[in-house]
């Protein structure tokens, strides 16, 4: 199991070669662009270098730059030392940047436009009210002072005219959710205007889901952790970072539970970063009662729901990936007729209005089954079940890559679907018996 990120006892240097690399391998920065600094209790700033390849940045190319100016490390601080340098000056409450080139986020910046937040359930609290700062030349105390000013209005999120964004956090970690949050939001819009016209929740409606609190069921008095139900949490959390590296899950959003024995199972907890999930956050539901001093996730309830009534299905995954979020923001039709095993992993994928999900509700325990594996929630998530957790695992894959060829394949024409006499050919040879 790898390395707990512990934003009070790692040191700064690593947790800044550590998010380099997360956002390096997403696709998010470029070998030479972007720099991440942290701010620690002595005042002293922690910064990527210029110049050296983010694709393979150890702690040891990190510099500090000291309160008098001194410089310390192999190499020269980031170009853009000094706007990070004035964010710290004018918010005490900040502690760590990041500074980046995202894709989708320097879209919204070369049309000098700032990504709406609320197209997402969770990113107008992750995110807060974004800044926007005019161009300046980059590097200059100028531009320093243009997000300064942005910061010093009280923003966490500043997009960059034609350049890129930064983002502050309390820590590393509430940084990093807030860059990766945006972007993913950004690029739900995006690819959404390839097939349809986005639509956005109201405050109302967030401010909902934001009070659909854990589930909080019972404690129990004591808690067993046979070999069986430890493999369980080595299996959810391997799928767990895996799909954060495939981009199929973010740090903000995403829950995987796992049938352990009857209608007993295990879940993902409620506020734990998803990238650096461990075997111990996760929460056990046994005959009804929680694992004690654990909050699992708001959705507890709904899972409860779909194992009591449904023995076939043993785990489920509920997550945003960017591909699928097109079709839930803009609720265009979510063909999945497009190759064989599309069909034939997911059938027909109904879409499903925001707040379905809520406690109280019963109409996605009655929808799924053997037939309809799969449903999309409007402006949340998608839900995956299946029989073994890597199975379902792969049938979010396959839903990604499906809507990803319906987006790519948008600006050249109408997709073709498999007919409905393919289809049924398909359901008599594979789906039966």
């Amino acid at each position: 199991m790898k390395e707990t990120f512990n934003t009070q006892l790692m040191h700064p240097r690593d947790q800044i070669a550590i998010i380099m690399g997360r956002i390096y391998k997403r696709g998010l920065t470029t070998t030479s662009g972007g720099n991440i600094s942290l701010r620690d209790e002595n005042g002293d700033i922690w910064i990527s270098p210029a110049g050296v390849d983010k694709g393979s940045l150890q702690p040891s190319d990190i510099v500090c730059v000291k309160k008098d100016g001194t410089v310390v490390g192999n190499h020269r601080a980031s170009s853009e030392f000094p706007f990070h340098k004035a964010i710290y000056e004018i918010r005490p409450d900040i502690t760590a940047i990041i500074h980046a080139h995202p894709p989708a986020l320097v879209s919204f910046s070369i049309v000098r436009e700032i990504p709406r937040t609320n197209v997402i359930s969770q990113a107008k609290h992750v995110c807060g009210p974004i800044g926007y700062a005019a161009y300046e030349l980059p590097g200059s105390a100028a531009l320093g002072a243009k997000i300064a000013e942005e910061f010093l209005k009280g923003f966490k999120a500043v997009i960059m005219e034609n350049h890129g964004t930064v983002v502050g956090g309390s820590d590393m970690l509430d940084a990093f959710q807030r860059f990766e949050t945006l972007e993913f939001s950004a690029r739900a819009l995006l690819y959404g205007k390839l097939v349809g016209e986005p639509s956005y929740l109201t405050d109302e409606e967030i401010d909902a889901f934001e009070e659909q609190i854990p589930h909080l069921l019972p404690e129990m008095e004591e808690v067993s952790h046979p070999s069986d139900e430890r493999a369980k949490r080595q299996e959810i959390c391997k799928i767990v970072h895996r799909a954060c590296n495939h981009g199929l899950m973010i740090s903000s959003y995403g829950t995987v539970s796992v049938r352990w024995q009857g209608n007993d199972f295990l879940i993902t907890p409620t506020g734990t970063p998803r990238w650096d999930l461990q075997i111990d956050d996760i929460v056990q539901i046994k005959d009804g009662k929680r694992e004690p001093g654990k909050m699992p996730s708001r959705t507890t309830y709904l899972h409860q729901e779909i194992y009591a009534r449904h023995p076939e299905i043993n785990s489920i995954i509920l997550t945003q990936s960017p591909y699928l979020m097109a079709f839930a923001v803009t609720g265009a039709q979510f063909n999945v007729r497009t190759i064989p095993e599309s069909w034939i992993f997911l059938q027909d994928v109904r879409s499903l209005p925001f707040g379905i999900q809520f406690k109280g509700r019963m109409e996605i325990p009655e929808i799924l089954s053997t037939d309809n594996p799969a449903v999309m929630i409007r402006n949340d998530s998608v839900l995956v079940t299946g029989d073994k957790l890597l199975q379902t695992f792969d049938r979010l894959e396959v839903a990604e890559f499906s809507a990803k060829s319906l987006v790519m394949c948008a600006p050249f024409g109408k997709m073709v679907p498999i007919s409905d006499e393919q289809v049924e050919e398909l359901r008599s040879v594979f789906l039966k018996g």
